[in-house]
């Protein structure tokens, strides 16, 4: 199937779309200051999201946890880690209103220009192990121009596994070729062409802080690989025979499935918990 039969982007979110560290770091500096409490707050985010939130989806995964939102997982490493750094005596209210912090996730400076150019052509959606609060609420504080919104408690499985990326292209209607996943790491692209999606591999070397050193270097089972948003946007347009910038729709239908008209470029976001819903 070739890239012009590609009729959605789905994307990875946390470090592909927003820039979860930075984000993260600064709540937690600001909540350190209201405490008198000076600490590694880079090592306070990277524990959260790689023992607490990947951790915790790969125990779920593993049949060792029963399912619970990204929320619920935060939540759960948020109060492990509080006592570890001086901050323990916190009340519920502000543990809650820090959890939130990854509802509050900052996009890189691409995501939001690049999005709305992707979406003059492609349905674009997430596919992210986010809860689907988590996600609305971020893209709503960003901008993010998403055209449906799906999340793990939507999807019914947290990536890699296969049920994740199939429901996504059955929840918008369309055949696993047809749709392409948008991310940063390698693995969930992978995961997704095993399950007959497409990949796009947009590298984000500052996504990781000092601590991590991510593989950048493109591979070549990837269809495209771009260095931001606004690339893979010229890359596909370019692939498709299409003057850069001139944002045709190619008559693309709407999925079958829901009923609806397909979204153009005034859709604003919709939500999905079982099948994909455009609001215009």
């Amino acid at each position: 199937m070739a890239l012009r039969d590609v009729r959605a982007l789905v994307f990875d979110v946390f470090g592909t779309v927003v820039d979860w560290r930075s984000s993260v770091i600064r709540e937690l500096e600001a909540a350190g200051a209201r405490y008198g409490v000076s600490a590694d707050w880079g090592a306070f985010a990277d524990a959260w999201r790689y023992e607490g939130y990947l951790g915790g989806i790969a125990k779920v995964n593993r049949g060792e946890w029963p399912f619970m939102t990204t929320d619920a997982l935060h939540r759960r490493k948020l109060d492990e880690l509080l006592p570890q750094y001086g901050l323990g005596g916190m009340p519920e209210a502000e543990r809650e209103d820090l959890n939130r912090a990854w509802h509050r996730l900052d996009p890189w400076p691409d995501s939001v220009p690049g999005l709305w150019r992707l979406k003059q052509r492609y349905v674009i959606s997430t596919l992210s192990n986010g809860n689907v609060a988590l996600l609305v609420h971020m893209a709503k504080r960003a901008g993010l121009p998403w055209d449906c919104v799906l999340g793990a408690d939507a999807l019914g499985a947290f990536k890699p596994k296969p049920e994740a990326y199939l429901a996504g292209a059955r929840l918008l209607g369309y055949a696993p070729g047809q749709v392409m996943l948008v991310a940063a790491h390698k693995a969930d692209l992978k995961a997704a062409q095993a399950a007959g999606l497409r990949a796009a591999f947009i590298p984000r070397p500052k996504e990781a802080g000092p601590n991590v050193q991510p593989d950048l270097e493109p591979e070549p089972s990837f269809d495209i690989t771009a260095r931001d948003f606004l690339e893979l946007a010229r890359l596909l347009e370019e692939a498709d025979g299409v003057a850069a910038g001139q944002g045709s729709q190619r008559g693309r239908s709407p999925p079958t499935a829901s009923g609806v008209r397909s979204p153009d470029s005034r859709s604003r976001v919709m939500v999905v918990n079982c099948c994909a819903v455009w609001t215009v």
